[in-house]
């Protein structure tokens, strides 16, 4: 019998290190049991159940109600490992790049309540109709949702059949970068995932397997946030001048 906390310590360890679970070090326990976990979790619902309470703790934190009534929505590109099969993955009509497509709705502070994980060739317009299913009907307080010019009319038709009002916002006209107001806290979602390195090309076989290990990067920044703890450091801190021999 293995201790929980280790078991979540190893895959947390995996997710934003990137290593292979092989690769896992020997004082974790051993790989095949890590994963049976991950399997496990991801298929009776207990990593997004974790995952959505610790969302509804965090939004709390920030003096909000557990119940979101905005949000935003968008599409992030990454490219597959070899090991993911031809079926579940396609050429991105915009970048041309051969992988996946993460579909994520977030809500004004980034938390996530839903994300789907689709071929890259599955356009914006289709992709995004089952992340606003989700939040309409397990959050019926979402009232109002921002996209960009990549979703076009057939998804927000698709949103006043739910009672949701979606509104896109444009981009400027003017050259180089500049945030975009509502739009930029999904922005800073992506990057928050990126800073996992397991999620910065699609490893997993299963896009459901993808879909839990970005509810495992979600729930790692939030237990991190709520306990005001940071990831460890392995720098060594001494008073002891360092001199060369």
């Amino acid at each position: 019998m293995h201790d929980l906390r280790e078991i979540v310590s190893a895959i947390l360890y995996v997710d934003r290190t990137g290593i292979p679970r092989e690769y896992l070090p020997h004082d974790f326990p051993p790989y095949r049991t890590v994963h049976d976990y991950y399997a496990k979790g991801e298929a009776d619902g207990t990593t997004r159940q974790v995952h959505d309470l610790l969302r509804d703790k965090t939004r709390r934190a920030h003096g909000r109600s557990a119940e979101p009534t905005a949000a935003v929505i968008d599409a992030q590109s990454v490219k597959t490992s070899a090991n993911v099969a031809g079926t579940s993955q396609g050429i991105g009509t915009g970048k041309k790049s051969k992988g996946r497509k993460r579909h994520v709705t977030t809500d004004t502070l980034g938390l996530v309540p839903a994300v789907l994980v689709t071929a890259a060739n599955v356009h914006d317009t289709t992709g995004g109709k089952l992340p606003l299913d989700e939040p309409a009907a397990a959050h019926p307080g979402v009232t109002g949702v921002w996209a960009d010019g990549g979703y076009q009319d057939r998804i927000f038709n698709h949103g006043t059949r739910l009672g949701v009002d979606a509104e896109v916002v444009q981009r400027p006209r003017a050259k180089g970068f500049e945030p975009l107001p509502k739009r930029r806290v999904i922005e800073r979602t992506f990057g928050w995932l990126m800073q996992h390195r397991r999620l910065a090309r699609d490893y997993e076989v299963l896009p459901q397997r993808s879909q839990t290990m970005i509810h495992w990067a979600r729930a790692n920044r939030m237990s991190r946030e709520l306990t005001g703890e940071s990831a460890p450091t392995w720098r060594i801190e001494t008073d002891i001048p360092l001199t060369s021999a």
